[in-house]
């Protein structure tokens, strides 16, 4: 056994070609919008991968780079196909290879998957299949077009391998113009390159070839395929396992990466987010590896080392892709290795800062680590220059994160708390069965606080009297924010059976009969309140001014797998509707009177409660209690005491505070 401690298999070394690495644990592909406008890697490429490097990881690959100019499927993509990427390569593998971990690049064309928004040329695909996303009718691409393909892929390797990488991936899995001629869905050829499995793999087997005779016989080249497309007449498991014995066939591969779903039609189940079980794609690595001899890399959101060991310990995989791990938490592998794996920051997949904000076109990050997606960007690591007392008052995820890192910076840290528990909304939010794992969150956190050795005091209400007795240094303000009775609802006494949310998680006040929750976040609010009143046998109808219930739910992928979810507990949904009022329902209970505004006409709901999930005002009596006071010390509001928003927003300004000191 080579260290790890109870890990007895992830972190034994594995021959991969001419490589072996130290470990199982593979940073997979993934995009991270790091690269420049002019498609060059990036200054925060090197710091983000050489973090993951200096963390411990065994190999790591990188995002996909283009392989040819007709490929742009979105602005910060890097273009391996302009010979200008080569110092930027340079500078991420010397990065990486100084902490003796071997690094890939995975190269890529998207095909149709695409659109020609920033090209200004038709994208490139075997067929005229519309993609369900970008919905643009490709170009079927032509022999001569299938020439300059190859020759893309061979030209990008061996810019990489010029850049120092230690070899290929190439990208034939959820999004790829290989996977388009691979599938049957999306390739209606009927020349060498469509028909028969044999005949749409024809691309692949030349692309390896073209590949390896690029780099030569020493890197390592890998392909990454997907198991099972999950859509009609795509590719299935069985497609998935001959072709993985056509690539080995070829002599030129090393290893197999394996993937589920496809890019745009069935996203969520390549990101899946906490509504999806950890491991629930294994059964594709697992056929591969018994049908090849070449190494076999196993992906489905792995969350802790004791998962992903018990994968290889099944003989599921050889290696194991561990990414929003490892982006939640950089020394994933070291701590574990270590024997600290409890002070792993554990991933929520809540998919809310890395592919939520892919969708949104920014740069990766992570909504509990502030320095994910900032790595390049310096922070003093000396202890500051005084060590001050620093009050926090509230125990959510900003005033946790903002102890957190004062005490790592060596301040003298007492945090006070009016609850009997720390977390500020997030049990109540992680209540719901579907959201339990965001609970991860307080937990990491409040772990890091006691090992810290930050004062806590619990079932503490603090008044501008009490702080200014703990004569602290400097003050900082995490009391979170309270519910707001919206306008149309009246007063609370007139209707007492119109209430918000959190009265609901929070257990004040428990619904039954007809229930109508109102959704004007668009959020995990109103659907996760929905679920937990149907799941206690209210009838439940969601009604939002918007145009889909939880519309930011299709940002993080939950969107998919809730109205799965509300379908099958027979949860209505109506869009388009705006309260306007509640009044006595006719027979008893309460009517909302409603506006179809695309329309102007009046509706309304008659029901038993109606449950809000609204916006919140500041708790912010407390401020205004110590800038009016004789306290010396310097106050700092952060979290949703300053303004309300998601947890992310606490967790970056709980970072920044501290930092700051």
């Amino acid at each position: 056994m080579s260290g790890g401690g109870r890990y007895r298999h992830l972190f034994t070394p594995l021959r991969i070609g001419s490589l072996t690495v130290r470990n199982r644990i593979v940073f997979s592909a993934h995009l991270t919008n790091y690269a420049t406008q002019d498609g060059r890697p990036s200054e925060q490429h090197a710091a983000y991968y050489a973090a993951r490097a200096a963390g411990g990881a065994g190999l790591i690959i990188t995002e996909e780079h283009s392989t040819h100019p007709t490929d742009w499927p979105y602005e910060k993509l890097i273009h391996g196909f302009h010979e200008e990427v080569i110092a930027g390569y340079r500078r991420i593998t010397e990065a990486v290879h100084a902490h003796d971990v071997p690094i890939l690049a995975q190269i890529n064309h998207n095909g149709g998957q695409a659109s020609s928004m920033y090209t200004r040329l038709p994208v490139w695909a075997p067929s005229p299949v519309p993609d369900p996303l970008f919905r643009e009718v490709p170009k079927a691409v032509e022999a001569h077009e299938i020439a300059e393909i190859v020759a893309g892929y061979a030209r990008v390797a061996g810019h990489c391998i010029e850049g120092g990488f230690d070899g290929i991936e190439l990208q034939c899995s959820h999004s790829s113009i290989v996977r388009g001629f691979l599938s049957p869905a999306t390739n209606l050829r009927t020349d060498s390159y469509g028909g028969s499995l044999s005949n749409r793999a024809r691309l692949l087997v030349e692309i390896v070839a073209a590949v390896r005779e690029a780099i030569g016989p020493g890197p390592v080249l890998g392909v990454r395929l997907c198991g099972d497309e999950l859509i009609a007449g795509g590719t299935t498991i069985d497609d998935a396992v001959e072709v993985a014995c056509m690539a080995e066939a070829t002599g030129h591969v090393d290893y197999i990466n394996t993937s589920i779903g496809v890019a745009t039609a069935t996203l969520y189940m390549i990101e899946a987010s906490m509504q999806i079980p950890p491991g629930y794609a294994m059964f594709i690595p697992s056929a591969i590896r018994q049908a090849v001899s070449l190494p076999v890399v196993g992906v489905g959101r792995f969350k802790d080392p004791l998962q992903a060991d018990r994968a290889l310990a099944e003989g599921q995989c050889d290696l194991v892709g561990v990414v929003r791990g490892q982006i939640a938490d950089p020394d994933f592998a070291a701590k574990a290795r270590s024997g600290h794996s409890e002070q792993i920051r554990t991933c929520l997949s809540c998919n809310q800062e890395c592919v939520g904000r892919m969708g949104l076109n920014r740069w990766l990050g992570c909504i509990e680590n502030p320095r994910t997606g900032r790595e390049s960007v310096p922070v003093a690591v000396s202890a500051p220059a005084r060590r001050r007392r620093v009050l926090i008052v509230g125990g959510g995820p900003a005033g946790l994160q903002a102890a957190t890192t004062a005490a790592e910076r060596g301040h003298q840290v007492t945090l006070l708390e009016r609850q009997h528990r720390l977390g500020g909304q997030i049990p109540a939010a992680a209540s719901v069965a579907s959201r339990a794992e965001l609970l991860d969150i307080t937990r990491n956190l409040v772990a890091a606080v006691g090992r810290l050795g930050v004062d806590v005091r619990t079932g503490c209400e603090a008044t501008a009297e009490t702080v200014v007795a703990l004569a602290p240094d400097v003050v900082v303000l995490a009391t979170g924010a309270r519910p707001v009775r919206p306008w149309w609802a009246g007063g609370a006494g007139d209707f007492p059976t119109v209430i918000d949310v959190r009265d609901v998680l929070e257990g004040a006040s428990s619904p039954s009969g007809r229930v109508v929750v109102v959704d004007e976040l668009g959020f995990h609010q109103a659907t996760s309140v929905a679920e937990l009143l149907a799941d206690r046998g209210c009838q439940v109808e969601i009604l939002t001014n918007a145009m889909v219930v939880g519309q930011d739910l299709g940002i993080t992928l939950d969107l998919e797998t809730w109205n799965v979810r509300a379908h099958a507990k027979g949860i209505g949904q109506a869009t388009d509707l705006v309260p306007m009022g509640v009044g006595p329902a006719d027979g008893g209970g309460v009517r909302l009177q409603l506006q179809h505004h695309p329309t102007g006409t009046d509706r309304h709901r008659d029901c038993d409660w109606i449950v809000v999930a609204g916006h919140q005002q500041p708790e912010d009596d407390l401020w205004h209690a110590l800038t009016s006071s004789a306290t010396e010390a310097p106050v700092y509001r952060i979290g949703d005491c300053l303004a309300p928003r998601r947890a992310h927003a606490a967790v970056v300004e709980g970072y920044r505070v501290a930092v700051a000191l």
